[in-house]
């Protein structure tokens, strides 16, 4: 039956579209002295759904969605789902002393993942009200991108001084959860990988003598496996449901190398690049490790008909983590987060906008940078998520959505000596059929 193809046809043609521009997607023009420490600045991880409710994930479940954040809702997946989420990230950064501001621009892919339910049409399965669904994907942790100028003075002479780094974390994971009547529970491993490579150049100003420009570069590489888990259980309740859920992974060490060379400069006169003269030190290829925290979450949705709200709080123990070894200036975080989300459709309605789901947020915390005094961090968002078709056939075996969630968040205030203002703009298109995987039976 040709019919069958050529209604399928649209799906395969959307999902190659996506996947071939989202490399042409990703630019980075940003520029966050903050991103220095640590492991750089944090990503929220949550996919964009739950970002349009403030970033709530822990109760927090969707069939049509994949939220790795918390791997116990990938029980209540329905269709095999392709998810892909993108993002743009509008920064302003204000300094106090010396007085002036500055804005950037990025643009990255927030996540790419896959979800399937292993026990469709187990009848056995069905009637006991089990299911067992597996997700893999890739997502970005951390990002670390800055570079900073600096004119004083020493004991000697004016000194300028530029401090640029870049890399971040990133990770690949494959999960599974299984769902008993009211409670799921679930798993992520994979492989966690990061890079953090920054540099310091050091040029005396002066005349009449002409001192020798200096470069200290450190060049670090980690990575291993990691593993976290977590739970969800609902309960019943007149018109709906309460369902709670938890999150979290252990500390870990994670096997690294690390590049260190201290070596004096000059610019080139034609590309103005900078041509080493000679080596001071030079020590490649340590071996240490890189530790990172602990992380706990939960949180709790009451659903009915028309509303869904929802609150979460998430700790992480950031006093615990060691770049070979060593401190940083880093401080136990915690985030709390509150959203809610409204679908006005009923049994009667038509118009396309009674269909799509509204949400607004808001989240606080504190950093977990302890540059400048503490960092709060405030962010409110609002969402929506639009049905990319409503009516269906026969042959029409889809269901595909796109996720919309505007951000805006301050990270530091009146007492810190750099602020951030934060605005993002992220999409996301979650893409669900039962028949992917499936060979078709007429042609």
């Amino acid at each position: 039956m040709q019919l069958a193809n050529i209604i399928m046809m649209p799906k395969y043609k959307l999902t190659c579209l996506l996947l071939t521009t989202l490399p042409m997607f990703c630019f980075a023009q940003e520029n966050s002295p903050y991103s220095r420490y640590g492991i750089g600045n944090l990503i929220p991880t949550g996919n964009i759904l739950n970002r349009g409710m403030g970033g709530i994930s822990g109760g927090q479940t969707d069939p049509a969605t994949i939220n790795s954040v918390n791997p116990a809702t990938y029980s209540n997946l329905l269709w095999t789902t392709l998810d892909v989420g993108l993002e743009y990230d509008g920064r302003n950064l204000k300094s106090n002393t010396p007085p002036g501001s500055y804005k950037s621009n990025n643009g990255i892919i927030s996540y790419l993942q896959i979800g399937f339910p292993l026990l469709n049409g187990n009848k056995k399965a069905e009637k006991n009200n089990t299911s067992w669904s597996l997700a893999f994907g890739l997502k970005p942790i951390t990002k670390i991108n800055y570079k900073i100028n600096n004119t004083g003075r020493n004991s000697i002479d004016s000194v300028e001084t530029l401090f640029e780094g870049n890399g971040g974390v990133n990770e690949a994971f494959i999960g599974t959860a299984l769902r008993i009547k009211n409670f799921s529970i679930g798993v992520n491993s994979g492989y966690l990988f990061g890079e953090k490579d920054y540099n310091t150049k050091l040029v005396f100003i002066n005349d009449t003598v002409n001192y020798y420009k200096s470069n200290f570069d450190t060049k670090a590489r980690f990575g291993g496996v990691f593993l976290d888990a977590g739970f969800q259980y609902a309960i019943k309740i007149k018109g709906g449901s309460i369902r709670f859920g938890g999150y979290g992974n252990l500390q870990r060490n994670y096997n690294a190398t690390k590049d260190e060379l201290k070596q004096t400069f000059t610019y080139n006169s034609t590309s103005g690049s900078p041509d080493a003269v000679d080596s001071v030190y030079e020590n490649a290829g340590q071996k240490g490790q890189v530790t990172l925290p602990a992380t706990i979450g939960g949180g709790f949705t009451i659903e009915k008909e028309h509303v869904l709200i929802g609150a979460d709080i998430e700790t992480t123990n950031w006093t615990n983590y060691r770049f070979f070894g060593q401190k940083d200036l880093v401080q136990n975080s915690w985030l709390a987060k509150v959203g809610i989300q409204y679908l006005p459709a009923t049994s009667s309605s038509k118009s396309y906008f009674n269909f799509v789901k509204y949400r607004a947020g808001v989240s606080f915390g504190k950093d977990y940078i302890a540059v400048d005094n503490n960092l709060p961090v405030y962010t409110i968002s609002i969402g929506a998520s639009f049905p990319l078709k409503l009516k269906h056939n026969f042959y029409d075996y889809q269901y595909s959505i796109m996720n919309l969630a505007l951000e805006y968040g301050i990270r530091g205030n009146n007492s810190n000596n750099i602020t951030e203002n934060i605005f993002r703009v992220c999409l996301g298109f979650s893409l669900s059929d039962i028949n992917w995987f499936r060979r078709q039976k007429y042609q």
